[in-house]
């Protein structure tokens, strides 16, 4: 039966149910039953009561240590290209549409969760057990980013090199790895024609990845000395930046976090002087709402907010649960969620200044040169460079940029799976050092597949199966567990305990209702609307794209897997198993008692009853 929030009803219902069923209301925040008095059990400034954590040398240490990590690669290389797409300055209305209604309220949540209670993404569960295998699906997914993102890094680390050098690699077509379909922009008078291929274009496939190489994904070959030992680098700049927990990323992120900007901005006052940039940029804000009439659009922006803000990975747990207990954690998720967005969209400025240029250079239509993923930062964009006057000081210039937007999020990726297993297994506090090297070598090993032959079919593949609707379905249980089972109303009386005030109505109701009515839209998209990856030309077998369904799968079904365990392994009968999996565990003792602030269980009587509150009363 579903019952209004009335206390004659309730009372009511007591009268006709086998005694004692005690059923909960509440008056002024006091828990009441018909024979007990339940008040919340009051929270210290640990609330978990275990010995002090370790936090953040300063606060500026936290903000930037977010902010590196949510500003990533695809602020540059993705988010200006689906601006200038999908309507120019128009694609801004769906885009901050979701931004308010979902992405804010989660980034806050995620932050609230972790800085409350304090543990990494699996631990912060006790708050209602039964869900406990969405953090092991978080950690596990970004396990598996990070089998192919550092890849990227390495990327980035090998033009670095090959930038120092008079006349850049990339220029010409007299080289050993050019092919007879290499061909200068003044010859190849479209970029699209498939017999046809730049210079930088057969650097990143030929000389780079050595993809000529490879038939397909199963003929990789052995990983390629060169991308090896740049990836060792970028493993042995990652493992010294995180060995010694925050202490140590907190100060690698006063570099890698602010020099982007740093770049971005001199990038942008170079390209705002070059010939077309003008038209570049007046392309990219260029205001067309007929497109805001096509769904695609929506679907294209909600996807973009869910990605670009890094929720759903675990790291924005990770990073809050080493807060001090009274950080202001909404003032917090305003901030860097904000400066996020704006970096996206001052970065569409600094791009496309310089793809007008190459438009006007070539003499091609903007469409032939503006594109999104490697391919810009890896091949247009270098090409650009390369025209300018002392373009190897400009190249080493924007690869360090690339290099100091991959490392802090690769940083965050990893200190998501460190913090969230070791805070799960307690004995693994006194091995940090060894545990995180365990971590980044076994990361390094896997990712010698992405450094093969035919190393680019793999990282495509992982790119598509491990963090797509994996981590919207992450969200979509995350958000569940906390505003139905644990409850808005305690969740906002958790923050309120750390910030002093609690949060508005809006935000309990994107929580409770909009945020998860988003995500699980996004998800039923996600499966509507998927298609096998390919790269160019080349499709995947059907067993590749089985192994990446597996991928998949493997970090979903945590969910139920670690549910299914939970009821299998607490004592009692199944009323009695639900009622502690779905019981904060601070709270276990009241359920041997029958007095549960959420739920009260007898053999043979189950009701639910709605809470305007948030909270579920079973």
């Amino acid at each position: 039966s579903i019952l209004g929030h009335s206390a004659t009803c309730c009372d009511d219902l007591v009268d006709m149910l086998p005694h004692p069923f005690l059923l909960p209301s509440e008056q002024n925040g006091v828990q009441f039953t018909s024979t007990t008095l339940v008040t919340p059990t009051p929270t210290q400034t640990n609330p978990s009561g275990e010995e002090e954590r370790e936090t953040w040398g300063k606060k500026i240490d936290f903000l930037l240590s977010v902010i590196g990590f949510a500003v990533d690669l695809a602020n540059v290389w993705r988010f200006p290209y689906l601006c200038y797409k999908n309507g120019g300055g128009a694609f801004l209305v769906p885009y901050l549409f979701f931004m308010v209604i979902a992405g804010m309220p989660l980034f806050y949540m995620e932050l609230a969760l972790g800085q409350y209670n304090r543990e990494g993404a699996a631990g912060v569960w006790k708050i209602c057990p039964i869900f406990k295998g969405v953090g092991f699906t978080v950690i596990l997914i970004s396990l598996y980013v990070g089998f192919y993102y550092n890849v990227i890094i390495s990327w980035a680390m090998f033009y670095l090199f090959s930038s120092f050098t008079g006349e850049l690699p990339w220029v010409h077509c007299n080289n050993t790895w050019n092919s007879p379909n290499c061909s200068d922009w003044a010859d190849n008078g479209s970029v699209s024609d498939i017999y046809k291929a730049t210079p930088a274009q057969e650097y990143f496939e030929r000389a780079v990845l050595h993809i000529q190489d490879s038939n397909g994904i199963d003929d990789l070959g052995r990983p390629r000395w060169q991308l090896t030992s740049c990836l060792a680098v970028v493993i042995v700049l990652l493992y010294f930046s995180l060995w010694k927990g925050v202490k140590t990323s907190g100060k690698v992120v006063w570099i890698t976090a602010t020099m982007p900007y740093v770049v971005l901005t001199v990038l942008l006052l170079r390209g705002v002087t070059l010939p077309g940039a003008i038209d570049g940029i007046k392309a990219y804000l260029s205001v067309d709402f007929l497109r805001l009439c096509d769904a695609k659009v929506w679907i294209e922006a909600a996807t973009q907010i869910c990605f670009s803000l890094g929720v759903g990975f675990g790291v924005l747990i990770a990073f809050s649960s080493y807060n001090k207990f009274s950080n202001n954690c909404y003032r917090d998720a305003i901030i860097t969620s904000s400066i996020n967005s704006l970096t996206s969209f001052f970065s569409g400025f600094v791009v496309f200044s310089f793809l007008g240029y190459m438009s006007q250079k070539h003499n091609v239509a903007l469409d032939k040169v503006a594109r999104d993923g490697a391919g810009l930062v890896f091949v247009i964009y270098p090409e650009a460079i390369a025209t300018l006057p002392g373009s190897s000081i400009w190249a080493v210039i924007f690869f360090i940029m690339l290099l100091t937007l991959g490392i802090d999020s690769a940083m965050g990726g990893m200190e998501s799976v460190i913090t969230g297993l070791i805070d799960e297994f307690k004995f693994l506090h006194k091995h940090r050092e060894l545990f995180t090297l365990f971590i980044v070598v076994a990361t390094f090993l896997i990712s010698l597949f992405c450094v093969t032959n035919g190393g680019m079919y793999v990282f495509t593949l992982l790119d598509h199966f491990a963090a797509g609707t994996s981590i919207l379905f992450g969200v979509l249980i995350e958000a569940i567990g906390i505003a139905w089972f644990y409850g808005v109303d305690r969740f906002s009386d958790d923050i309120e305990e750390m910030i002093g005030h609690r949060p508005g109505r809006y935000w309990r109701l994107c929580w409770k209702f909009v945020s998860p009515c988003f995500l699980l839209f996004m998800v039923v998209v996600s499966f509507a609307t998927f298609n096998p990856p390919n790269y160019g030309s080349y499709m995947f077998p059907a067993w590749a794209n089985m192994l990446g369904w597996c991928l998949a799968m493997s970090s979903m079904t945590m969910v139920p897997l670690y549910a299914i365990y939970k009821l299998c392994t607490l004592p009692g009968k199944f009323c009695d198993r639900l009622a502690y999996a779905i019981t904060p565990e601070t709270e276990h003792h009241l359920v041997d008692n029958g007095e549960v602030r959420q739920f009260t269980v007898r053999v043979n009587s189950i009701i639910l009853y709605g809470n305007l509150h948030g909270s579920a009363v079973l």
